[in-house]
Formats: structure tokens, sequence, C-alpha cells
């Protein structure tokens, strides 16, 4: 499994919804999300969509260019409560010397606050795969640099999309609660 000696990031910001907690769904929302309004939570993200992995459960797929490296998430739903979610994937990295496979763990939740807000968290764990760290090995980079060098620029765009997101999942729960008094 993935532990903490091979871990690149741990990073989680949060904002507020201005919301209440009963119209927030955030499966429903990650699984319904249109790709220009993926691609307006991040200068960075690239294209979205959603399909199933073979087992039938649900799937995220993001692309996004993160410290200058293509990405390619296959994020597989793990924990999929209303408020509470979690993807995991084997995301493909473009990176000018290669393509390798790191781990990453998408954590998606929220907290009621009063009965009109809620506060979101954005949680992104990262970890290097055997492969990686056999890539990283073969050009002489060592894992405590690249760790180093990567850290900051997943965080920066962690932190630049959570308010965008939470935004985004404002308007979902806006919605739902519309469409909730109009039945």
């Amino acid at each position: 499994m993935h532990s903490i000696e091979n871990q690149i990031v741990d990073s989680s910001f949060s904002a507020i919804i201005n919301a209440p907690i009963e119209h927030v769904d955030i499966p429903a929302w990650c699984f319904a999300l249109p790709e220009k309004e993926y691609q307006q939570c991040s200068p960075a993200h690239i294209a979205a969509g959603f399909t199933t992995a073979p087992d039938g459960t649900r799937m995220s797929i993001n692309v996004e260019t993160i410290g200058g490296s293509l990405m390619v998430q296959h994020y597989i739903e793990t924990l999929g409560e209303k408020h509470h979610l979690v993807l995991d994937s084997d995301s493909d990295v473009f990176t000018p010397t290669g393509r390798v496979i790191i781990h990453v763990t998408w954590e998606l939740s929220v907290k009621r606050i009063d009965t009109l807000r809620c506060e979101f968290t954005n949680r992104v764990r990262s970890y290097a795969t055997d492969e990686m760290m056999a890539f990283l090995d073969r050009q002489g980079i060592p894992f405590e640099v690249f760790r180093t060098q990567r850290q900051p620029m997943s965080i920066a765009h962690n932190k630049g999309e959570t308010p965008l997101f939470a935004a985004s999942i404002e308007r979902a729960a806006l919605r739902n609660a519309s469409s909730i008094k109009a039945a």
C-alpha cells in the first residue's frame, strides 16, 4: 500500500459553501461536472469526463498540467457518500523524460457550519509507485529532491482550485434546492 515514505504531497484546503448541507451532493456534482466548468476551476485543467471502471464503479477522468507535466487521472470512486467522496487514481504523468505512474487519492468532503453554510475540504495525497521510484533512480534523481520540487506546485494547484470547486458545488447545491422547491 502507500506509505508516508513514498508520499509526494498531502495538501488540504477548505472554502465556504453558501448553501445548506442538505442540498450538497459531492458525488452527484463530481460525476456530472461539465468539462467547461471543470476548466474554469483552474487554468491547469484541460479536460474532464466520467465513465465506469471494468467492474462498474464510477470514474472521473481528469486531464491537467501540474508543474509543467501533463497528467491523466483515472479517479475510481472508493467512497461515495453524499458529503464525502474519496477517489483513487493510478495517474499517468507525462514528463520531458518519459511517462510514469503516480498514485493519487482525491478526497472531497463537506461539514455543516450552520443552517445556511457548510465547509468544503479538498484534500489531495499523491504517492510514488515502485515504477516511479525506478524511473527516478534511472535518471539519478533522489526521491527527496523530486518531492521537494513537486510539493510547491501541487500545493499551489490545490489552493487555487479549492475555492472554485466550492463555488461550483455551491451552484449545484442551489440548483438542487430550487428544483426541490419547484417540485
